[in-house]
């Protein structure tokens, strides 16, 4: 089977622009998957994962920076206590039109998972299926623990010159949005919940069981949350990035639970 077409993409949102990318497969009539990226991540650096889950699932996949991150224009302003929440009512809705996707099924990373629920819950006639890897349900101290240690370790000049490769100039305002949000006092009380009440389509939980940002309580909250079928996964000997980690156990599980779903 020949490697899917990649191709460069732009969308107009309210604040900016965003950047996208599609990795083509055929002509597959199945909902594509949209990749929703971490709270330090972007497309680039899904790296070679979303080609090998075109591959996989025989689906268009696609990925975009949010506002603010990679490619995508830059934001001043630092983002709300409700971002979660506006990434799935403002900004995607906007996206989805912009690049043709009538249907699809999301695949969130991290917070990104946590966004994927919402989009799910929110847009119960588009979303066909939900995969949250490594999703928080809620704030947990392990969570603010493991984001303290992260924030610690930028402050080495090495480290935070890998976050500028992907984000460029961006990369101080990436930093203080992961860590002033998370850490906020008024960010504690967060919980997923209003939105799991309201999710209907099949959702797949992962989690590794050696997350430094989560225990399983993370995805037992999704999987017992949401009102459609639901099942959660723990992989062994698994930290916080399980499609990097472990590739090969992921592509599987999320080839196993779309069989069936158009």
């Amino acid at each position: 089977m020949p490697g899917p077409v990649v191709s460069d993409h732009r969308a107009r949102v309210p604040g900016g622009q965003v950047f996208a990318r599609q990795w083509a497969v055929g002509e597959s009539r199945k909902a594509p998957i949209v990749l929703l990226h971490d709270s330090l991540g972007s497309v680039e650096l899904w790296r070679g994962f979303p080609a090998a889950l075109a591959q996989a699932t025989g689906r268009t996949v696609w990925a975009y920076d949010r506002l603010g991150f990679g490619r995508s224009s830059p934001r001043e302003e630092p983002p709300s206590v409700d971002f979660i929440l506006e990434e799935a009512q403002l900004y995607f809705p906007v996206i989805a039109a912009q690049l043709g996707l009538q249907e699809y099924a999301l695949f969130g990373h991290s917070v990104g998972g946590a966004m994927a629920l919402c989009i799910a819950a929110h847009q119960p006639d588009r979303c066909r299926a939900v995969i949250a890897e490594a999703a928080q349900a809620f704030v947990e101290e392990r969570t603010l623990q493991g984001i303290q240690t992260a924030q610690q370790s930028f402050q080495d000049p090495t480290q935070f010159a890998r976050l500028k490769r992907w984000h460029g100039e961006k990369a101080r305002w990436v930093l203080e949005a992961w860590t002033g949000v998370w850490l906020a006092p008024a960010f504690r009380a967060w919980t997923l919940e209003p939105c799991l009440k309201k999710v209907h389509c099949p959702v797949l939980a992962l989690h590794g069981d050696r997350d430094e940002y989560g225990s399983v309580a993370f995805p037992e909250r999704i999987a017992r949350g949401v009102q459609g079928p639901a099942r959660m996964e723990v992989l062994p000997g698994c930290g916080h990035v399980p499609h990097r980690e472990k590739e090969a156990l992921v592509l599987e599980a999320v080839k196993g639970f779309l069989q069936g779903i158009p």
